[in-house]
């Protein structure tokens, strides 16, 4: 083989070395049991898990914000532009090929040029490729590729994740919203029932039965209840909105209809540690943000090390645009360039220390993140432990008080006790079925939140 296609060859062979650490996944264990739970599930959740709670409403808003919400919409320009960044970095891999061409006419000042042989007017007509190949010895552009495409896919987890976040957001909003209208609902049959003994009150008023006393007092919790029914839909009114803006649309152009009955709540169950950490989006980015720190590490140790050039350039060239295509008008060149490093005042040295750093935080991050996503399965788990048993103890209370009521109805109806007792009964029985309201949306709003704990199911785009 001659001396300069084995130079040549040789280079390309080295042209495979990669500078740096190749990535490995840190060992990390999310153990074999949740805390709060021996109860594991045999199967992954469905990818739109929100379907399991049996509300064709709540289906219907989760697809539209999926369809429409703008920072969803953002996150997705996100993707796109990391991974058409990938092609910018794959690219310098391979050799580049320009054309470049010129064509002038110039003209010497008579003044200036003394020699009567020379031409005062010239033309000059230029065409020619020029090749340019980085052979890439050290691996700097392959590390920076490594980067670059674990960047893209942290971003596309990353567009996973806030996609699993916007669907849990929509459900939590969506069951605070039906958790008022069941409210609403309590606080208008308590206002029925107030107006019907306010009127027997003014009645008994009237036929100077009473003194006045309990009037006022039917009167008082009358208007208290009017003013839960005032709060209640102010909030109900700032949670449609919050869904209007998630769903992408406009508060003004956006309703929905006032509905009391709920399905029965759905069971969702927690799989094992390390099947929710696999499938988690944020657990995914943060392993794919740490593998393209790791690749700087490589590309900063490149620099360091003498950069390899080939060069190439064939053409045509002429004075005189009759002849410019003629075989006589040919040029070529063939070159080799090295650019090494002498002097830069620490500065590689000082980048390669920045980047084992953020290599460090980005695997502090990594580790962080496992832990998050551990602890927000246990606060859901736990969460639905204490409102299952607040349930429990509200649906009790909620018999009790009603027959408290019942008794003390017919005990001032006798005369032996005042209207105080019955509005204290009556008070009793509406925070119980107010607070049973608010568990039971909350149960709905944590299984959501355990759902997106889990993963979600979320198959990946």
């Amino acid at each position: 083989m001659p001396p300069r296609l084995l130079l040549i060859a040789t280079a390309l062979l080295l042209g495979s070395c990669k500078l740096g650490p190749d990535f490995t996944l840190p060992a990390a264990s999310g153990g074999s049991h949740w805390k709060e739970s021996r109860d594991v599930a045999a199967k992954r959740l469905p990818d739109a898990w929100w379907r399991l709670f049996g509300d064709a409403k709540l289906n219907q808003l989760v697809d539209r914000a999926l369809a429409a919400n703008n920072d969803l919409a953002a996150a997705k320009a996100r993707v796109e532009t990391a991974r058409a960044l990938v092609g910018v970095d794959r690219a310098r891999l391979f050799p580049t090929l320009d054309l470049a061409t010129t064509a002038g006419i110039d003209r010497a000042s008579g003044n200036v040029v003394s020699n009567p042989a020379v031409k005062l007017d010239n033309q000059d007509y230029r065409s020619s490729f020029k090749l340019a190949y980085d052979l890439d010895l050290w691996g700097r552009n392959q590390r920076q590729l490594e980067g670059s495409t674990a960047q893209a896919a942290a971003s596309a987890a990353l567009f996973d994740a806030l996609r699993l976040g916007l669907a849990t957001e929509v459900a939590r909003q969506y069951f605070v919203l039906r958790g008022l209208d069941a409210q609403e609902a309590v606080v208008n049959d308590t206002l029925v029932s107030r107006k019907e003994a306010l009127d027997l009150q003014k009645t008994k008023t009237d036929a100077g039965l009473t003194d006045g006393l309990a009037t006022s007092r039917a009167r008082t919790e009358l208007e208290l209840a009017n003013n839960d029914l005032a709060i209640v839909q102010r909030q109900r009114g700032s949670a449609e909105h919050a869904l209007a803006v998630l769903c992408g649309a406009r508060p003004a152009d956006f309703g929905i209809p006032v509905k009391v009955a709920e399905p029965a709540l759905p069971t969702i169950r927690a799989e094992l540690p390390a099947a929710v950490l696999l499938r988690r989006p944020d657990v995914r980015a943060a392993e794919q943000q740490l593998r393209a720190a790791n690749a700087q590490i490589g590309v900063a140790a490149a620099a360091f090390y003498p950069n390899f050039n080939l060069l190439g350039e064939a053409g045509l060239a002429s004075l005189k645009a009759s002849n410019f295509l003629a075989w006589e008008s040919r040029t070529l060149a063939l070159g080799a360039g090295a650019v090494a490093p002498i002097f830069n005042a620490g500065a590689n040295q000082a980048k390669l220390a920045a980047a084992r750093s953020s290599y460090d935080e980005a695997l502090a991050g990594y580790r962080q993140r496992l832990l998050i996503a551990l602890r927000e399965v246990e606060d859901a788990l736990v969460d639905l432990k204490g409102l299952a048993r607040s349930r429990s103890a509200l649906e009790a209370a909620l018999t009790s008080a009603k027959e408290t009521r019942q008794l003390s109805q017919e005990r001032y109806n006798e005369g032996l006790t005042s209207y105080l007792e019955v509005v204290d009964a009556d008070r009793t029985v509406l925070q119980t079925r107010l607070s049973l309201s608010m568990v039971d949306a909350l149960q709905r709003i944590t299984l959501a939140a355990l759902a997106k704990a889990l993963g979600g199911g979320w198959s990946g785009q």
